[in-house]
């Protein structure tokens, strides 16, 4: 008996949905995605960066997403991320960005440019409410009217599935559940059914975590993404260490400056002059002065 991997790592991700062999198994989770936003389903799709350079693997900020464009032109870029790297929603708007306007070359017209579409598969929580996909566009804010629809970013947080009593008959929640990675052979069974794309995505998972060059991969990507995930939790705690030291230094200067005060107030209380005051307390010449007077109301 073997080990499944993990469907989301990027790796097993794109080696599943970003290879030509399984561009149906990519035509049918995006178009269960972007059923509420698409007129028509797609009907062909083409991937701009098929699968993936195996020294990308060693790189630990390497993103092994899936970038691909539909028959009428429209973009998508698909990314699996397995834990918060902080400012994702900036990131994302960045991403797009770049996508949207390198649609353009040299003396096209703004006219020319397409719908582009982000996807982003979190595994872990985000956006602040119960709802396990979320869909964004440009609206007005008092009328809700779209500007354009041009901008198009979706999130789909796989931690949430557990929160929730989603209806595993609905097709977006199976496959989430495949990418989360079912363990229940009763539950692999019934997502699978009668969905020959979901089938196919399965078979191609089987096939992999039975390769041992697919696996050796994988262990390879798997300690990359666990190094990074380390060094962003030592890089915080460092930031909380730090920050209650600042603190703890802020207190300790805040508690002198007022035993100086303390001691300030007593010397003017048996009349000694302010210049004496200030050379025994380090004190400024204000702030005595306006400590005198204090004591002379």
């Amino acid at each position: 008996m073997f080990d499944r991997l993990d469907p989301k790592v990027d790796f097993v991700f794109k080696r599943i949905f970003g290879v030509e062999e399984n561009k149906d198994v990519l035509l049918d989770f995006l178009n269960v995605t972007l059923r509420e936003s698409e007129p028509r389903p797609l009907t062909d799709i083409h991937i701009l960066n098929p699968y993936i350079d195996k020294n990308a693997l060693h790189d630990k900020q390497s993103i092994l997403d899936i970038h691909a464009r539909t028959a009428d032109g429209k973009q998508v870029n698909i990314e699996i991320q397995l834990f918060n790297r902080y400012d994702i929603e900036k990131r994302t708007l960045y991403y797009w960005s770049k996508m949207y306007a390198s649609q353009l070359e040299e003396g096209q017209k703004y006219k020319e440019l397409k719908k582009t579409i982000t996807i982003n598969i979190l595994n872990f929580k985000f956006i602040p409410n119960d709802r396990y996909y979320n869909l964004f566009h440009l609206r007005e804010d008092h009328m809700g009217l779209v500007l354009t629809d041009h901008i198009e970013i979706h999130f789909m947080e796989l931690p949430k599935l557990e929160e929730q009593k989603v209806r595993i008959s609905d097709k977006l929640v199976k496959w989430l559940l495949f990418l989360k990675g079912v363990d229940k052979p009763e539950v692999w069974e019934e997502i699978s059914m009668n969905e020959p794309a979901l089938q196919k995505a399965m078979d191609t998972l089987e096939f992999l975590s039975q390769n041992e060059e697919a696996r050796r991969l994988y262990e390879m990507r798997q300690k990359a993404l666990h190094d990074e995930a380390s060094m962003l939790d030592g890089a915080r705690e460092e930031g909380r260490q730090e920050g209650m030291q600042k603190g703890m230094q802020k207190g300790i200067e805040e508690g002198m400056h007022k035993s100086r005060i303390e001691i300030a107030k007593n010397l003017l209380g048996i009349g000694i002059d302010v210049a004496k005051v200030i050379e025994a307390t380090g004190l400024t010449k204000d702030e005595v002065q306006r400590l005198k007077e204090e004591l002379m109301q």
